[in-house]
C-alpha cells in the first residue's frame, strides 16, 4: 500500500513541481473532496445518492491516480446503499494517504 501513496505523491508533485506550499494544497483538497463523498456515501440510504457519491469519489480517484480508493469506489458502486464493508473499505484507503500525509 505504500506505492498507493507514492503514486499520489507523484501526481500531485507532477501538478505542483518544487512548490510544497501548492502541493499541500493539492493534497488537502483531494483529502477535502474525498472525505466529502465518504460522508455522502455514509448517509446514502438509497440508489441514487449512493451511485452519485461512489461515482465522484471514483472520478477523484482516478483524476490523482489513486488506484486503491478508485478500486474502493468501485466496489461501493456494486455493493448496496450504506453497505459498511464498502465505507470500512474507503475509511482504510483515505487513513493510508492521511497517514502519507503526515509522514
Amino acid at each position: 500500500m505504500v506505492y498507493e501513496a507514492g503514486a499520489l505523491d507523484a501526481t500531485l508533485a507532477a501538478a505542483a513541481g518544487d512548490d510544497a506550499a501548492l502541493m499541500r494544497e493539492l493534497r488537502g483538497a483531494f483529502m477535502e473532496s474525498a472525505a466529502k463523498q465518504l460522508d455522502l456515501l455514509r448517509r446514502s440510504r438509497c440508489d441514487g445518492n449512493w451511485t452519485v457519491a461512489a461515482m465522484r469519489l471514483k472520478g477523484l480517484a482516478a483524476s490523482f491516480h489513486a488506484e486503491d480508493l478508485l478500486h474502493a469506489a468501485e466496489d461501493a458502486l456494486q455493493s448496496a446503499p450504506g453497505e459498511p464493508a464498502a465505507i470500512r473499505s474507503i475509511e482504510q484507503v483515505l487513513a493510508r494517504f492521511s497517514g502519507a500525509a503526515r509522514a
